[in-house]
């Protein structure tokens, strides 16, 4: 009897505690809830549903389908009213919803793949991203014909979000139920936490974008989004528990205290309220954990917050634990009492990053006894989540930015128009060069030339805009020959006749000036014969214009794929990865301090009319690390399908980052296909992760660019295949530098090119370079810092290569 009064209490005190949660329920900015293909609103609980048929602002969905069911198996679901209905989309299609309060954001989506008509949607095949993320790629998930919802936590730095489904063939269908757009605390997910595998701070969360994977309230029961702060679900621990018999469950009544930067949104009272704690022992001897076990991608990284309240404890300081992560200690000797202020029932959590190793798929966590003497064994738990990092990629090019460009080219006219002849105010500062600021520059000129020279003769040409609207017709859409994340380029034509490419800017992105400034300031100290050349800049009238030398043959990737330019030999392709290689060699060699480009790509390789490769767009780059330092700690800036994993994973910038980049750009130029390609099967999608495992099986020759694959000699795929391998090898200490890089390209052209020659054993591997090869990269380095500036590249190893292939050679 007394038992059951003690439940009565307990459910009423959860009772009051929820009355209280929704007297002080979170408001968001941002609340889109809709239920997709249903032509009335749906309440669930206290929440609205939208029908989206009413919603015409926010769908573009060619030819989509309006579907419902009335499958029984639906009412067994949490929300049943939201699958019944469907959005069925026949080819790629989004929704779009104004962001009123840019920052972190829930992404919620639901699915249930029933049948309508002759319509099974168990065989729908489909991705689902943002304008910076892939959600979701490739379902039907392991979950199969359930119901199922997913969560996404995104950091929303647009206006508008911009909700994309994409079939991912011409047969195959996507289809959704419901969405949510919901505004949350920035707060939620903090920028730093620790990294288990590395001991070390992993920086740049609060940019991040994540999938929840798991929310798990410790010692509790199912908590629903009615009893949530944020609306999230929260399911028991017991089923992940390996050991049942070493945990004992706990609730609380009591008051939860919040200090610090605590709030009800972090959890709500209902998670802090229960916990599991380790059972109990007479003896301190006992040393037994409570592990918690969960599956994961191998090779993915999670973060993963451990919620605390200490609701067992009789007295202050006297609970102490050790908390594991599979076989990492996290923290040892946890004492709540000292993290809570001396407060007893007081909310905290912590903070992990854990990176899965390539073989493991079992995530773990576990709390222990702590080692310390006089302290009988215990520990607690009250919640955990672990959230999967979803891979962001710096959008660049593509129709969806040509459409946004245009549009914002059309709405600057217009404001143009309307304001006459009224200048703009300015909204960032004059570039500052040396202390000296750009306005000042040949101030005493006259505003007849076409451009005026800047005091410091490195930096070349201060173009006036006026000089450039000529040379581009007024910056005329026919003249537009690319366009990037900085802004539009377009072909210009000086008045002495030259040939210039202009990039033009956006004035008002913060990025953009950072890219602006890096560009002018890189490349007014380096000149080489495979870098592009800065010939000048313009920063008046609110602009950001950068005019570099024009490149003939416009970008390599243009010339591999996705255009009608004939295909390059494979002795074309060679020369201009070796061109690319000399470029990025001397950027991290030929200076004191070594520069690293940090977004290597196809597209940011350009030819010229002889087909010369030149490493272009420094708008990223960032000096290297000092002599007794290994890396440069930064945000991960770069483009996806090139980024190196353990930058990505570390934060660390080396060198080798730029390595691994170039080695993708090498498969690039074998293949001849993108390196991210989601409408190819799951295996093939990222090209880096797809080419490596022919690689290592020795069948490299067959994924080689069909139109080159008869031309290349098996020696010199094998060489051009190995360095390929090494580039990309997961660790940076395990790649070779861009020197070595470079001089196995030259061996592999070498390779190609000798008649019944055969391969000299003594430089069959990377790390085993030949004496020769280091003192001519050294040489070479000697002779770009002595002149300045000067063009390093005709200093050749040929001769090297001649003396190892001539029989009469040394």
């Amino acid at each position: 009897m007394a038992a059951r009064n003690l439940q009565q209490l307990f459910l009423f005190a959860m009772l009051i505690i929820c009355l209280v949660w929704f007297s002080n329920a979170f408001n968001p900015v941002d609340n889109y809830l809709i239920n997709c293909g249903s032509s009335s609103s749906t309440i669930i609980g206290s929440r609205n549903f939208s029908a989206d048929i009413s919603l015409s602002w926010t769908l573009t969905a060619p030819k989509s389908i309006m579907a419902n069911t009335s499958s029984n198996s639906v009412s067994s679901f949490d929300t049943p009213a939201l699958y019944q209905t469907a959005r069925i989309f026949t080819r790629a299609s989004s929704y779009t919803f104004p962001i009123k309060r840019q920052g972190r954001h829930f992404v919620r989506l639901y699915f249930f793949p029933f049948i309508y008509q002759n319509i099974n949607l168990t065989s729908a095949n489909f991705t689902v991203s943002t304008q910076d993320t892939v959600l979701l790629y490739g379902y039907p998930t392991r979950e199969g014909a359930t119901a199922v919802r997913k969560e996404y936590s995104v950091n929303i730095a647009h206006d508008q979000l911009i909700i994309s489904f994409a079939p991912l063939s011409n047969t195959s269908l996507a289809f959704v139920n419901a969405i949510e757009v919901v505004s949350v605390p920035n707060n939620l997910i903090n920028d730093t936490a620790q990294t288990v595998n590395s001991r070390s701070d992993y920086q740049g969360l609060s940019e991040q974008a994540f999938e929840t994977v798991y929310r798990i309230n410790m010692g509790g029961p199912y908590v629903g989004p009615e009893n949530d702060t944020l609306w999230r679900i929260w399911v028991p621990d017991k089923k992940f528990i390996l050991n049942e018999h070493f945990a004992v469950f706990k609730s609380y009544s009591g008051s939860i205290f919040y200090e610090g930067g605590e709030t009800r949104e972090i959890a709500p009272d209902v998670i802090y309220n229960t916990a599991t704690e380790l059972a109990p022992t007479n003896t301190s001897n006992a040393r037994f954990n409570v592990t918690w076990h969960f599956d994961a991608d191998a090779g993915s990284t999670y973060f993963i917050r451990l919620h605390f309240c200490d609701i067992v404890s009789k007295a202050l300081f006297e609970l102490y634990f050790d908390i594991y992560i599979n076989t990492y200690m996290a923290v040892s000797d946890v004492d709540l009492s000292t993290i809570n202020s001396n407060i007893l029932a007081a909310a905290c959590y912590m903070d992990f990053v854990m990176t899965m190793t390539d073989s493991s798929s079992n995530l773990t966590v576990s709390i222990g006894p702590s080692s310390l003497p006089n302290f009988l064994p215990d520990g607690i738990l009250n919640g955990l989540e672990i959230l999967k990092m979803r891979k962001q990629w710096k959008l660049i090019g593509g129709a969806l930015a040509l459409v946004i460009v245009a549009a914002c080219v059309v709405c600057i006219m217009i404001r143009r128009k309307k304001a006459g002849k009224k200048q703009p105010s300015k909204t960032w500062s004059p570039l500052s060069i040396n202390g000296i600021m750009s306005q000042s520059l040949g101030s005493g000129l006259s505003d007849g030339t076409n451009a005026r020279m800047a005091l410091n003769a490195n930096f070349g040409l201060r173009f006036s805009i006026s000089a450039l609207q000529e040379a581009t017709n007024n910056f005329d859409e026919s003249c537009v020959i690319g366009v990037g994340g900085f802004g539009k380029v377009y072909k210009g034509v000086l008045k002495d006749d030259s040939e210039v490419a202009v990039k033009r800017g956006n004035p008002k992105s913060q990025q953009g000036l950072n890219e602006f400034h890096t560009e002018i300031e890189l490349l007014s100290r380096l000149r080489h014969r495979h870098l592009v050349s800065l010939i000048g800049y313009c920063d008046e009238r609110n602009e950001m214009i950068l005019v570099y030398e024009y490149m003939e043959n416009g970008t390599l990737k243009n010339h591999l794929y996705g255009s009608n330019l004939p295909a390059l030999s494979w002795k074309q392709r060679l020369e201009i990865c070796i061109g690319s290689a000399r470029g990025l060699h001397y950027l991290h060699t030929g200076q004191a301090k070594a520069i690293i480009h940090r977004d290597v790509k196809s597209a940011n390789i350009l030819l010229d009319k002889d087909l010369m490769a030149k490493v272009a767009d420094f708008g990223l780059s960032k000096a290297g690390p000092e002599l007794d330092q290994t890396h440069v700690s930064t945000a991960v800036k770069g483009s996806f399908g090139y980024l190196d994993p353990e930058y990505y994973r570390r934060q660390q910038l080396t060198d080798k980052s730029d390595v691994y980049s170039f080695g993708v750009v090498l498969l690039e130029v074998l293949c001849a296909r993108p390196v991210i390609d989601p409408t190819l099967p799951r295996e093939m999608v990222n090209l880096a992760e797809w080419a490596i495992k022919y690689q290592k099986r020795g069948e490299l020759d067959r994924i080689v660019d069909s139109r080159i694959a008869g031309t290349i000699r098996p020696d010199s795929l094998r060489k051009f295949g190995e360095t390929v391998e090494k580039c990309l090898a997961d660790c940076g200490v395990d790649r070779p530098a861009v020197g070595d890089v470079l001089w196995n390209l030259e061996y592999v052209l070498q390779l190609q090119e000798v008649d019944g020659g055969t391969e000299v054993n003594s430089i069959n591997r990377i790390s085993g370079l030949p004496t020769q090869m280091h003192h001519m990269s050294m040489l070479e380095s000697e002779t770009v810092r002595e002149s300045g500036a000067s063009d390093s590249s005709d200093v050749s190893m040929s001769k090297v290569f001649s003396q190892l292939f001539q029989s009469q050679g040394r």
